[in-house]
C-alpha cells in the first residue's frame, strides 16, 4: 500500500511541517482502518509564526481596495464550483455524512464565497448632516487586524467559509484552526484560496489540538478578533480568555431545538421535517431537531408515522448512494449517545425505536448508531434539555400552542425552532414568542441560507451573527468621520 499523504500547515505563503515534528491521524469514521491522511500536530511556535505572518500581511491587505479583495474571493468561489465533487467525496471520507450532504456543505462554501466577493463593492457606510454649518459627517467600515478562527468538525468547509470570507473582504488577515477530526476540508478551502491568488500571509492554516493550538490562538496579544464554533462549555472559556484584552469575540455554541406540531398540521410534511431535522448529519448539527412537541390530538398518529420512517432509514457508509444516515464522528461521540440513551431509559422515557450501536457486518469498522426515538417524554428530562449531538429525538406530548412554546423556551439554548401548522395566526404567535435566533414555519429547524444571519440567543451565542451582512459588523469597526470646512473652530453642542 502507498504511504498515507502528509498534509502540512500553511504559514506565510508556504506549506510547512510543524516544528514539533509530530503528526496525527485523520480517520474515516465509517471505516476506522482507512487513514485519510496525516496532519501536523502543531505547537505554540507554529501558532506564533502564523500570527506573525498574518500581522505582517495585514499592513498591505488592509489597504488593498475591497473590490480587489473581492476578486480573489470570486476566483476562489469559481474554483470551488470546479472542485465540488472531489471535495465532497473527501469530506464524506473524513466526516462521515452522506455524499448528498457533503455536496451541500461545499455548496454552502461556494454560496458564502460568492456572496462575500460581492460585498467588496458594498462595504457601505453612511453620510449624514451635521448640527453645525459647513461640516460634513459620515461613518465608514475599517478592518480590525489579525483574526483567529476555530471551527468544528460537523460542517468542515461551510462553517470555515462563514468566518474566513467576511474576515477577508473586510480587510483582515487570519489564522484558522480546523477541528482535528476534519482538517482536510478546511485544508482544501485554504488551498483553493491560495490557488485563487490570496497574498502571502493573509490566510494561515495551523492544525492540532484545541488545548495546544486553540488556546494559543485565543490568548495571543496580536490577535484582535476571535471566532469560535463549538460547545457552550468551551465557548465560555473562550469568552473569558478574550475578555481580558477586549478582543472581538463571536461564539456559536450549543442548541436544543424544537419542532412544534399542531393538531392542524400536515402530518406527513411534519414527519418529513422531523426525520430530516432529527437524523440529517446523524443528528450532529447544532440546529438538529432533537425535540418534537406534538399536540395530543395528533400525537399517536404522528409518532406511529415518525417511528416507521426512522426504522426504514438506511445507515452506512456515506459514499453509498442508498445510505441516508452516516456514522458518528468518533468513538467518544458514540459513547456520549449511548450514555444519553441509558439516561433516557432511566428517566422513564419510552424507547420507540433504535437505542443500539450497530457493530455487526458492514458496521463493524465504523461508529454507527441506529436512529433513535423516545416517546412520552417530559420536558424536564435530561434528554429533552441537554444537547446530545447524535441521532436521538425526544417526542413530547402537549395540549396547546402556548404549552409547546413554553416547552421550547424551557432550555438554556436558543438557536432554532419551528412550527408545523396551517393557521397563520399561530405561526406568527410562535414566531414572536420563541426565544431563538432562527425560526421556521412548516420546515424543520435546519436549512439556514447564507444571506440570512445565523446565530442564537441565551447560551447558544453572545449576540453576534454569522453569514449575511451582519457578519461584516463583527469583522469590521465603525469609524465616524467629521470634516469641518468652515475654516474656524466649531464646538459641537456648545455652538449650537
Amino acid at each position: 500500500m502507498a504511504p498515507p499523504r502528509v498534509f502540512k500547515n500553511y504559514i506565510n505563503g508556504e506549506w510547512v511541517p510543524s516544528g514539533s515534528g509530530l503528526t496525527f491521524d485523520n480517520i474515516n469514521p465509517a471505516n476506522q482502518s482507512e487513514l485519510v491522511g496525516l496532519f501536523q500536530k502543531s505547537n505554540r511556535q507554529d501558532v506564533e509564526n502564523a500570527i506573525q505572518a498574518a500581522k505582517d500581511a495585514y499592513k498591505t491587505w488592509r489597504v488593498t481596495p475591497a473590490p480587489k479583495r473581492g476578486e480573489v474571493l470570486f476566483r476562489a468561489a469559481s474554483l470551488l464550483v470546479e472542485r465540488k465533487e472531489t471535495y465532497a467525496e473527501q469530506m464524506t471520507c473524513e466526516m462521515g455524512k452522506i455524499l448528498e450532504e457533503t455536496r451541500g456543505d461545499v455548496q454552502e462554501a461556494i454560496d458564502m464565497t460568492y456572496y462575500m466577493a460581492g460585498e467588496g463593492r458594498r462595504l457601505f457606510g453612511q453620510t449624514t448632516t451635521s448640527e453645525l454649518p459647513n461640516k460634513f459627517c459620515m461613518w465608514v467600515r475599517s478592518p480590525i487586524g489579525v483574526c483567529s478562527l476555530v471551527t468544528p468538525w460537523n460542517f468542515p468547509m461551510a462553517i470555515p467559509s462563514w468566518k474566513v470570507m467576511p474576515a477577508l473582504i473586510c480587510g483582515n488577515t487570519l489564522v484558522i484552526k480546523p477541528a482535528s477530526d476534519t482538517p482536510l476540508s478546511t485544508y482544501n478551502l485554504v488551498q483553493t484560496l491560495v490557488d485563487a491568488g490570496v497574498p502571502r500571509g493573509v490566510v494561515n492554516l495551523v492544525t492540532g489540538s484545541g488545548f495546544e493550538v486553540g488556546t494559543a490562538l485565543v490568548v495571543h496579544d496580536d490577535v484582535r478578533v476571535v471566532s469560535f464554533t463549538g460547545s457552550t462549555e468551551v465557548g465560555r472559556k473562550v469568552a473569558e480568555a478574550c475578555a481580558g484584552s477586549f478582543k472581538h469575540c463571536c461564539l456559536e455554541m450549543g442548541g436544543k431545538n424544537i419542532i412544534m406540531v399542531m393538531e392542524d398540521a400536515n402530518l406527513d410534511l411534519a414527519v418529513d421535517g422531523a426525520i430530516w431535522g432529527g437524523f440529517g448529519t446523524t443528528g450532529q448539527r447544532c440546529t438538529a431537531s432533537s425535540r418534537v412537541a406534538v399536540h395530543k390530538d395528533v400525537y399517536h398518529e404522528f409518532v406511529e408515522k415518525f417511528v416507521a420512517r426512522a426504522r426504514a432509514l438506511k445507515v452506512g457508509n456515506g459514499l453509498d448512494p442508498a445510505v441516508q444516515v452516516g456514522p458518528l464522528i468518533n468513538e467518544n461521540q458514540l459513547k456520549t449517545v449511548e450514555e444519553y440513551v441509558e439516561i433516557g431509559k432511566d428517566e422513564g422515557a419510552k424507547l420507540l425505536c433504535g437505542g443500539e450501536r450497530l457493530a455487526d457486518g458492514d458496521y463493524d469498522a465504523g461508529w454507527f448508531y441506529s436512529p433513535t426515538i423516545f416517546g412520552d417524554c417530559k420536558p424536564e428530562m435530561r434528554i429533552c434539555r441537554e444537547e446530545i449531538f447524535g441521532p436521538v429525538v425526544s417526542v413530547i406530548p402537549c395540549e396547546s400552542l402556548e404549552e409547546a412554546i413554553e416547552i421550547g423556551n424551557g432550555v438554556v439554548y436558543g438557536l432554532s425552532s419551528s412550527i408545523y401548522t396551517r393557521n397563520v395566526n399561530r405561526a406568527f404567535q410562535a414566531m414572536r414568542d420563541m426565544e431563538t435566533g432562527i425560526f421556521y414555519v412548516n420546515a424543520p429547524t435546519i436549512g439556514a441560507e447564507t444571506h440570512l444571519p445565523f446565530g442564537g440567543t441565551k447560551q447558544t451565542g453572545n449576540g453576534h451573527r454569522e453569514a449575511a451582512t451582519t457578519a461584516l459588523d463583527f469583522y469590521s469597526d465603525w469609524k465616524s468621520v467629521y470634516v469641518d470646512y468652515s475654516d474656524k473652530l466649531q464646538r459641537a453642542q456648545i455652538d449650537t
